[in-house]
């Protein structure tokens, strides 16, 4: 799988932007503030539906204008789907495949798959737990992009909980029933032992892909262990069974309920799950240093490659502005191992960035303009 043409209308900082792509090593080449960046996380916005830089869609429309639009083109297995994203902040993003009008822009997901490197990674591992459960739900779209309604019906219940407790709190004192909230209760459980059962599949695929890309990386470094924490019970803690993890968290959400009325949050369910990093015994945050921990980082996204590469159709690998953050023995340890991907897209300030194995074709980006060096 790779990306033969990229074009952008009205996105970010370009009013019109056109790429002609091939397979192998692409280098976007700019000074910083350029809009280098901006073109790869098009690319990524065609296979995510999301930025890696905003939460947010308004910031990624051109100031002064209401919508923008991303069009590529994917070639997999010999064949050309055109995909197409329109953009309009507060309302529904109209999406198409291959010309045709989808449903909801959330069909075109698996279309185009992307692995993307970039400086923000290394929140995954120094950051906050929500950043590390992002990643897993993140890697659950890609590989199945049914996942996305999963993760779609799980915060819409639990903003409704949420809401429901926040009243219900003054209602609990005031003496009335609280029966609509055993009905929020059960979906709850239901739509979060499905997401439960994806994220602890998922662990145990990259447990030992994890490890051996950290030892890759560091040269020998680790080893590695990555344990998810969750809401339901340590023996059942990695079960994929959706109906033992239901009622396990069912059972969860009615213990925790007086202290979800106090707070009017709920507090136990798959959005407080932790995936907890561990680098030689010891806790990746606050242990890790900066060099391991951008090891791990490079690690965690290393395996969701190989991951998604032996699930068939070889993702697009992204490094926005990586190699400047790190050290000659970890740039030239990353270089080795992404140059045999099928398509790599770099960014970088300067060619002397990109390492010599990641020699390949060039654009140089200023002034809003996309310019082919070769």
């Amino acid at each position: 799988m790779y990306l033969s043409r990229l074009a952008v209308t009205d996105f970010r900082s370009y009013p019109q932007a056109e790429a002609a792509l091939e397979p192998g090593v692409t280098s976007f080449i700019g000074p910083n503030g350029q809009g280098k960046t901006n073109l790869i996380e098009a690319v990524g916005y065609l296979a995510t539906l999301a930025s890696h830089r905003v939460a947010h869609d308004a910031p990624l429309v051109r100031q002064g204008t209401d919508r923008a639009i991303v069009r590529g083109l994917v070639v997999r297995d010999g064949r050309d789907t055109l995909l197409e994203i329109e953009i309009t902040p507060g309302k529904a993003n109209r999406a198409r495949l291959a010309g045709s009008p989808v449903s909801r822009a959330r069909d075109i997901l698996g279309t185009l798959r992307t692995v993307l490197f970039a400086p923000e990674d290394l929140a995954i591992v120094k950051g906050d737990p929500a950043g590390r459960r992002d990643y897993l739900d993140d890697l659950l779209v890609a590989r199945a992009p049914r996942y996305a309604a999963v993760r779609a019906d799980y915060d819409r219940v639990l903003k409704q909980r949420n809401a429901l407790l926040k009243s219900a709190g003054n209602a609990r004192r005031a003496g009335a029933e609280l029966r609509t909230l055993d009905v929020w209760d059960s979906h709850l459980a239901t739509a979060g032992a499905e997401l439960l059962a994806g994220r602890h599949d998922l662990v145990e695929s990259l447990r030992p892909l994890v490890d051996k890309a950290y030892a890759a990386v560091s040269r020998g470094g680790g080893p590695t262990t990555l344990d998810y924490q969750s809401s339901v019970p340590p023996e059942i803690a990695d079960s994929v069974d959706r109906e033992l993890l239901a009622a396990a968290l069912s059972a969860a959400v009615a213990a925790s309920r007086d202290k979800d009325l106090d707070r009017g949050i709920t507090l136990v369910g798959p959005h407080r799950d932790e995936l907890a990093l561990s680098i030689g015994g010891l806790p990746a945050k606050g242990y890790a240093s900066h060099g391991e921990s951008w090891s791990l980082a490079l690690a965690l996204r290393l395996a969701a490659y190989d991951l998604l590469r032996a699930d068939g159709g070889e993702p697009v690998l992204i490094l926005d502005d990586v190699f400047a953050e790190l050290d000659a023995t970890r740039r030239e340890s990353l270089a080795e191992l992404v140059a045999p991907a099928e398509q790599v897209l770099i960014t970088a300030a300067v060619v002397g960035d990109v390492p010599e194995q990641l020699a390949g074709g060039r654009f140089d980006v200023a002034a809003g303009e996309v310019r082919r060096v070769r």
